[in-house]
């Protein structure tokens, strides 16, 4: 049966042979000459840059928060309306396709690429500084009170949650849709092609894809910049490191040699292997906090949070009339802004890895799974911290002296803090890989027309290119480069959210077609 969505585009048919690479004109090669043109611009004017992309942002986050707010609040309700409707019996691939990974180790790769490295940063840095005010309050609750305790973790949970998960499900099912079930390719452009049809593979596909390579290598990069930092305040307590360029470009380079050997041998013997030894040190050291941390019960802490969260998340989801204005957009919208930016590479990764998945089996694991361990893991070391904080223990009862210490400020207040403090540098930086290796995957796969299984020397040459990219920055510009670059970053996250609610039009009449061929016969 031929699907009503099934071009005779074949994949790679607008490639060239190069280098040993196998690219795709001309998305490879504007994508490396935007990155480098804009590595030498800020690099040479790190100051103006910053100053430009961080008032640009600003100004995105300020006129666009209500559609923000509203826009992925409608993304959310969208997924959940997918898993009752019946097009989620659909199956990715095909009725008789089998997923290629045991639960296990889809769950894995799942969170490892979303968002891991962000729990280990923010999992206490957050929680913390809106429980000291620090940032602002959500909700305008007084901070340093007891319900500002409790608002902080609902309000941490709410940006870690369901409407962000959500925003990664849609680009997810939408690739695996066309991809597998269409035999399109395994780019953004495909979820395009009930809307713009043929003209898929000419310019309006070549600027979406090339979108998309830019915003996955600039949010990786501005990640492992910025996240070196936090590797370097760790071995810092433990080793007296010293803390600086040099070290943070050490951790890069490192970084990007070992994502680099994963990158090379693929999912199955690199990023998999990579995401199950993540879960079980991350579970290693959820463990240990949980059992030897301050004397709060976690059933309780986790129910307390669950509640909170859910009982907050209408008027946290609200636009219209807030006290908190200025809260909601400087880390709402400016979180929704981010997950969306990093849509294209997170939920072409999921897409990558759930074939033989249903619709309805997608959207519960990629919605709940992450969800359900975020409040976890946010309750033992969110509220650990806050406990630490309201009964004056430690340097946490003075506020946070950085949000790179914040986690190990926490950890140096329990037993074995010396081990923990080590285990938790470890994890930021397997995170990391996982983080590098599967978006430079997901990069390769663009950049060679949607093809599953790039050339080795391409994969080497974008996994290279990520940790270039940060190092360059943070060399020439510090951390003004970094912050540009985020910026600028959040800011292309604003009209991609369009996209993104077109991509939810765009699935919707692909499965209803699909689902009414398929029962034709």
């Amino acid at each position: 049966m031929a699907s009503k969505y099934r071009s005779d585009y074949t994949i790679g048919e607008d490639n060239i042979q190069v280098w040993g690479m196998d690219i795709h004109n001309p998305v490879f090669m504007i994508s490396a000459s935007l990155i480098i043109l804009f590595v030498m611009v800020t690099i040479q004017f790190p100051t103006q840059a910053n100053e430009v992309l961080m008032a640009t942002r600003s100004w995105c986050l300020a006129t666009f928060d209500s559609f923000m707010m509203l826009a992925v609040n409608a993304i959310l309700l969208f997924c959940l309306a997918l898993i009752v409707l019946p097009v989620s019996r659909v199956r990715l691939g095909g009725v008789d396709a089998k997923p290629e990974f045991s639960r296990m180790s889809w769950f894995s790769m799942l969170f490892a690429a979303g968002m891991g490295i962000g729990l280990m940063f923010w999992g206490v840095a957050e929680p913390m500084t809106y429980y000291t005010g620090a940032g602002g309050t959500p909700l305008g609750v007084a901070p340093a009170t007891p319900e500002a305790a409790d608002m902080a973790m609902a309000a941490t949970l709410y940006h870690w949650g369901l409407h962000a998960w959500a925003i990664y499900a849609v680009i997810a099912l939408a690739l695996g849709f066309f991809s597998f079930n269409c035999k399109l390719p395994l780019t953004l452009r495909s979820a395009f092609y009930p809307i713009l049809g043929e003209r898929c593979w000419g310019w309006p596909g070549h600027v979406i894809d090339t979108f998309a390579v830019l915003a996955t290598i600039f949010g990786l990069a501005t990640s492992l910049g910025l996240g070196a930092s936090q590797v370097n305040a760790g071995l810092t307590m433990l080793f007296g490191v010293e803390e600086g360029i040099n070290t943070k470009i050490s951790i890069i380079i490192f970084v990007t040699f070992i994502a680099t050997l994963s990158v090379v041998r693929g999912l199955e013997g690199g990023v998999k292997i990579l995401s199950n030894v993540n879960m079980l040190l991350a579970l290693a050291l959820l463990t240990f906090v949980a059992l030897v941390g301050s004397n709060i019960s976690v059933a309780g802490a986790v129910l307390d949070t669950a509640g909170n969260y859910l009982g907050n998340i209408l008027p946290l989801s609200n636009w219209v009339g807030r006290d908190d204005e200025q809260w909601m957009q400087d880390w709402t919208v400016f979180y929704w802004a981010w997950w969306v930016s990093w849509s294209p590479f997170v939920g072409m990764f999921i897409a990558r890895v759930s074939k033989g998945r249903t619709v309805r089996e997608l959207l519960i694991a990629v919605l709940l799974v992450p969800t359900l361990v975020t409040v976890v893991w946010m309750s033992v070391f969110g509220m650990n911290a806050l406990h630490q904080a309201q009964n004056g223990i430690g340097s946490l009862a003075d506020g946070m002296s950085s949000m790179s210490l914040a986690t190990f400020q926490m950890l140096e207040n329990l037993p074995f803090n010396e081990l923990t403090t080590l285990i938790g540098v470890v994890l930021v930086l397997v995170f990391f890989i996982t983080s590098s290796d599967s978006g430079s995957l997901v990069i390769d796969g663009i950049t060679a027309g949607g093809k599953h299984d790039a050339p080795v020397p391409q994969r080497i040459f974008w996994a290279t290119m990520e940790g270039l990219l940060a190092a360059a920055l943070l060399y020439g510009g510090g951390q003004q480069a970094l912050a540009a670059l985020q910026a600028g970053t959040v800011a292309a996250g604003i009209p991609f959210t369009l996209i993104l609610l077109v991509v939810c039009f765009s699935l919707y009449k692909g499965l209803n077609a699909h689902l009414r061929e398929s029962t034709s016969f």
